[in-house]
C-alpha cells in the first residue's frame, strides 16, 4: 500500500513540548537542491491523536505516534499542505478536517469542513479562520499552557534554517523569512486580494492571548509569541 503514497522525508524524532502536545520537525523536498523544513503538531486527548498539518513519518516515527495514542483525525490549517493526508486517511482511517476552497489537495475531501462556527474536537481550543484571504486558511488556538497558537503558512517562526538545503537557506535570508513569529512572505503575496490587506485578520488573532506559536515551517516558538507577532504586524503592514 505504502508505495502509492509520497515517501516519508527526513525528520527529527517526535518530542513532547507541552503536555499531550508532540512536535515533529521535518523536511520537504520541493525540487532538486531545494529542501525546506516542515512541521507537524500532534495533539492527544482521551487517547486520540489529532495531527495538525500532517507529515508522514518514518516507520520508527510512526510507531512513536502509535505508542502515543490512536491516530484519529487530520487537521489541515492551510490549503497548500495536504501531501500526506491520503496516506493517513487510507492507512489509519483518519477523518480529515479542513476548510473548503483549496484546489491543490482536493482529494480526499474533508469529512468536517472548518468554518467560523466549527467547534474544535478537543476542549479549550478554537479555530480562527482568516476572512480576507484569497483562499481559506485558519489558525488553531489552544487555550492552555499560556496559549499555543498553531498555524500553517501564515505565521512562521524562523530562528534557524534547520533541515533546509543550502539553496533554501540562501532563499530564506534573501526574501525575509528570518524573523520571529513572521508572516510568510510568499504566503502574504499569494493570499492578499488586489487592493486588500490581511492586517484585520492578524489584528483579530492578536485579540486573543497566547505565549507560543508553532507554524508548519520554521521552528516552535516557546514564549513571547504574541509580542513578536504584534511587532511583525507593525513591521509588515
Amino acid at each position: 500500500m505504502a508505495d502509492k503514497y509520497p515517501a516519508a522525508q527526513p525528520h527529527d524524532d517526535p518530542v513532547e513540548i507541552f503536555p499531550d502536545v508532540l512536535y515533529v520537525h521535518g523536511s520537504f523536498r520541493m525540487a532538486p537542491g531545494m529542501t525546506i523544513n516542515r512541521n507537524m503538531v500532534v495533539l492527544r486527548h482521551d487517547g486520540e491523536l489529532s495531527l495538525i498539518n500532517p507529515v508522514r513519518l518514518s516507520p520508527a516515527g510512526e510507531k512513536a505516534l502509535q505508542d502515543y495514542g490512536e491516530i484519529t483525525r487530520l487537521i489541515r490549517l492551510g490549503p497548500m499542505h495536504g501531501l500526506d493526508d491520503p496516506y493517513y486517511v487510507d492507512r489509519f482511517g483518519a477523518e480529515l478536517w479542513s476548510q473548503e476552497g483549496g484546489t491543490e489537495y482536493a482529494d480526499p475531501p474533508p469529512l468536517v469542513v472548518i468554518d467560523e462556527s466549527t467547534e474544535a474536537p478537543f476542549p479549550s481550543a478554537k479555530f480562527i479562520p482568516f476572512r480576507e484571504t484569497k483562499i481559506p486558511e485558519c489558525v488553531l488556538l489552544l487555550e492552555r499552557d499560556g496559549g499555543i497558537l498553531l498555524s500553517c503558512d501564515s505565521i512562521q517562526h524562523w530562528a534557524s534554517t534547520s533541515r533546509c538545503s543550502l539553496l533554501a537557506k540562501a532563499v530564506c535570508y534573501a526574501v525575509g523569512f528570518m524573523h520571529p513569529a513572521n508572516i510568510g512572505p510568499f504566503w502574504l503575496k499569494l493570499m492578499t486580494k488586489p487592493g486588500g490587506s490581511l492586517k484585520p485578520d492578524f489584528e483579530r488573532i492578536l485579540e486573543h492571548d497566547f505565549e507560543h506559536v508553532i507554524g508548519a515551517h520554521g521552528q516552535a516558538m516557546q514564549g513571547g509569541a504574541k509580542a513578536a507577532l504584534r511587532a511583525t504586524v507593525d513591521r509588515v503592514f
